[in-house]
């Protein structure tokens, strides 16, 4: 019997009939439009991939209604009333072939990011806010909006809704009383100290919400289906401070409370379904839960709200757990699951399980580096395991003219996404690891219990090229001889990178990440790590948890100053964490010996000395590439990639893997 049937009923949001209860939640379109306010062809392919993938009702990322009061550089993200002719007919485009999988689009508008705004982002303007308080990123103050300029927003609403009927959308989102946005911005009191009717009491904090359905409704029909974004706590324990899981705080945003006030208000005021999370930027790793956080964070949230309004509840968070999704429809946490991540990691998420599948579906790592990484850095969405997300068509599979044999070396994520690619081509790749297993530096950095998802990426990419019928030799060392001897029409040498090392004295009790993480040696209760980038807080955290104490010493004047583009969703949490699980940390300070169970390192200060029974080296990796530079002048069609070929992070040792098999 098929286990998750209940998520392939059928379900309603207002007038329109979903075919299953999975919707795609709206992620951030960056490089999904074009100059004029339309979805260029990038986006069109992308939100139509998700809908041929089995999902029952796409959201889309932000798209603007205003283009004046809080200015947004084209080309950014697609902009309803911007040139509306050229909107309707690309968006037109885009929902005919959405609703042909018999999918359902919503249009998510936004009234704007006020003081929020991504620094990159910004335009030549102040940015706004309902008053003069801080901007979230930047040393400036916000421009309060005039009344007019509020009211010239509510009708931009109106028009964009509208428009986005006349495309054929099937309903909107509003974007949001949710994550700090400029209209969440009104709503919480923090943030709002007007004195007319848009501040005060909750009910005038919650007026620009009201109007602007208000308005939809007046112009597109009582029976168009309107849905929020909603968040009923905003996690916050200051101005750019959060909260972290578990830990008691004074609110200073939004408090539960007035969280189910607000949420009973604003279904009176006609919105027809809330999309439920918590948070905000100024504790935006709730918003865009990273590894650290528990898969299925809003369950609680979503639930409460399921038994205080009487409107469809959506719910993201890291849900893709089958099991999960299941049971939370079944007792009533809520009624449609939102995908996001997942979706960009696998389009084909929802047939996939459908089919009863699930095995096959490519796991989001939750890290980040893909899509909002990428976003904050270069307006561009993307996904880190997934190289044709947002660019499926430039990126499709390449057919070929003749099979070509490929010997493959290194089975770690460059080694195995080229012998996926290159076998769904149709060529002959043949892959040799030299350890007991593939996945590479999946290994040990999937041994924490927050990284679980690098371990079912390792063994997805095992199930993937034993269905694809890839030839897989472990536990053999591939030699220069062997090469030359194999009659392959190319080489792909991903042989990865070794861990950065060097001797303290009492080297015995030295030892590198990856031998602690893979559970070669155990240490001790008092552990210094030397190197405070991603590695080393991340096995920092680890080792904590156990109940071990925990140094790091980094050569540079903070944590993490080195890894990027790294989302601050995870880089602000990870360093939130590091103080939380009592991690001491020394900055600025070079180690010099170990001996006798104590660790030298100078410091500005002079010498400071610290007790450990090990210490555990997370200094960096350096490029295996012996076999490369043997095989250099001997082999035609020779290619390095991954680790081998220049030291980085999995999002590139993938990426850089699907350019070269698809193009071989």
């Amino acid at each position: 019997m098929f286990p998750y049937a209940n998520l392939f009923e059928k379900t309603r949001i207002g007038s329109c009939e979903l075919k299953n209860r999975f919707a795609m939640a709206p992620m951030g379109p960056l490089g999904l439009g074009d100059a004029e306010g339309g979805f260029n062809q990038r986006g069109i392919d992308y939100y139509t991939e998700r809908a041929k993938g089995g999902t029952g009702l796409i959201i889309t990322g932000v798209t603007f209604v205003d283009n004046e009061v809080e200015e947004h550089a084209m080309p950014s993200c697609p902009c309803a009333t911007y040139n509306p002719v050229h909107f309707v007919r690309t968006a037109r485009e885009m929902t005919e072939r959405i609703h042909a999988y018999g999918a359902k689009v919503f249009l998510q508008l936004s009234g704007g990011f006020g003081r929020v705004t991504i620094p990159t982002n910004l335009g030549e303007f102040p940015p706004v806010a309902p008053s003069a308080i801080p901007h979230r990123w930047l040393n400036k103050t916000c421009r309060p909006l005039t009344v007019e300029e509020i009211h010239s927003i509510v009708k931009k609403f109106g028009d964009g809704a509208y428009n986005a009927k006349r495309a054929g959308f099937d309903g909107v989102q509003i974007h949001a009383v949710h994550e700090g946005y400029l209209i969440d911005q009104f709503a919480i009191a923090l943030f709002n100290n007007r004195t007319d009717e848009y501040g005060g009491s909750l009910e005038n904090r919650l007026r620009f919400a009201k109007e602007i359905v208000e308005e939809i409704k007046a112009r597109c029909g009582q029976d168009f289906p309107v849905a929020l974004r909603y968040s009923p706590k905003s996690m916050m324990k200051d101005w750019r401070v959060g909260a972290l899981p578990g830990e008691e705080f004074k609110e200073a945003g939004r408090d539960l409370d007035e969280g189910v006030e607000a949420a009973k208000l604003l279904v009176e005021y006609g919105y027809d379904a809330l999309d439920v999370d918590v948070g905000t930027y100024d504790a935006w790793w709730w918003n865009h839960p990273p590894m650290y956080q528990e898969k299925g964070l809003y369950r609680k949230y979503a639930k409460l709200m399921k038994e205080t309004v009487n409107v469809p509840i959506l719910m993201a968070g890291r849900m893709d757990n089958p099991e999960m999704a299941s049971t939370c429809i079944a007792d009533g946490t809520c009624d449609i699951i939102s995908l996001g991540r997942p979706l960009l990691a696998d389009p084909d998420y929802v047939n996939k399980l459908r089919a009863n599948r699930y095995e096959f579906v490519r796991p989001c790592l939750s890290c980040h580096e893909g899509c909002m990484g990428r976003i904050q850095e270069y307006s561009a969405l993307n996904c880190a395991v997934n190289p044709q997300a947002c660019r499926e068509r430039d990126m499709a599979y390449q057919p070929i003219c003749r099979p070509k044999k490929v010997l493959i070396v290194g089975g770690g994520v460059a080694g195995c996404e080229a012998a996926r690619v290159l076998a769904i081509r149709g060529h002959e790749p043949h892959l040799f690891e030299a350890g007991s297993q593939l996945g590479g530096n999946l290994i040990p950095g999937g041994a924490p219990d927050f990284k679980e998802d690098d371990h079912a990426l390792a063994a997805w990419y095992g199930r993937e090229l034993e269905r694809l019928s890839v030839p897989v030799t472990l536990n053999h060392k591939v030699t220069a001889a062997e090469v030359l001897a194999g009659d392959y029409d190319a080489v792909i040498v991903a042989t990865g990178s070794t861990p950065k090392v060097f001797s303290l004295g009492d080297d015995a009790k030295v030892h590198t990440a990856a031998d602690v993480l893979n559970g070669k040696v155990t240490c001790g209760d008092r552990v210094t790590i030397v190197g405070g980038g991603l590695v080393g807080c991340e096995t920092a955290l680890w080792l904590a948890k156990q109940g071990k104490q925990v140094t790091i010493v980094e050569a540079l004047d903070k944590l993490l100053a080195v890894n990027g583009p790294l989302c601050h969703a995870n880089s602000e949490m990870l360093e939130a964490l590091i103080p939380y699980n009592n991690i001491q940390v020394v900055t600025s300070a070079k180690v010099q010996h170990f001996e006798n169970g104590v660790l030298t390192a100078q410091t500005p200060e002079g010498e400071c000395k610290l007790e450990a029974d090990d210490v555990i080296l997370c200094v960096g990796y350096k490029e295996e590439d012996s076999l490369y530079k043997e095989l250099e002048f001997s082999v035609p069609e020779l290619y390095c990639l991954g680790d081998a070929r220049k030291v980085a992070n999995i999002m590139y040792a993938i990426w850089d893997a699907f350019e070269v098999a698809n193009h071989l």
